[in-house]
């Protein structure tokens, strides 16, 4: 069984930065794209960004420039480092990863539990 355990979510005020982090456990063999989402209230999940095995990494126009995705494929984990945050920053951030189960043998999508961001003065 795969799962993934979420960290780094708090209280900033606006300009301020935190750094998510998400660690993928259990069963896991190889782990493909690795992506971080977020859902505010009363709006729909929306993708945030993506790293490729190979470290390219894509942002939703949003946030390009403010916030950098990485891996550390020996660790299982991706970050999300979030400099000069918004207060529209306010959300539960996900990440999600797409990769293969050692026990099961089957290639999915895996979601973490969420971490709450609040950005307020």
């Amino acid at each position: 069984q795969v799962q993934l355990v979420e960290s780094g979510g708090g209280l900033v005020q606006p300009g301020g930065s935190l750094r998510l982090s998400c660690a993928a456990a259990g069963s896991i063999a190889n782990i493909y794209d690795m992506s971080w989402y977020r859902q505010s209230p009363g709006k729909e999940r929306e993708w945030v960004a993506s790293v490729s095995t190979s470290g390219t990494s894509f942002y939703t126009d949003s946030v390009q420039g403010r916030f950098t995705i990485s891996r550390d494929n020996a660790r299982d984990t991706v970050y999300l480092q979030m400099d000069s945050l918004q207060p529209e920053d306010t959300a539960v951030y996900y990440c999600k990863i797409y990769g293969r189960d050692s026990y099961s043998r089957k290639t999915q999508y895996y979601w973490g539990q969420g971490t709450q961001v609040t950005v307020s003065s």
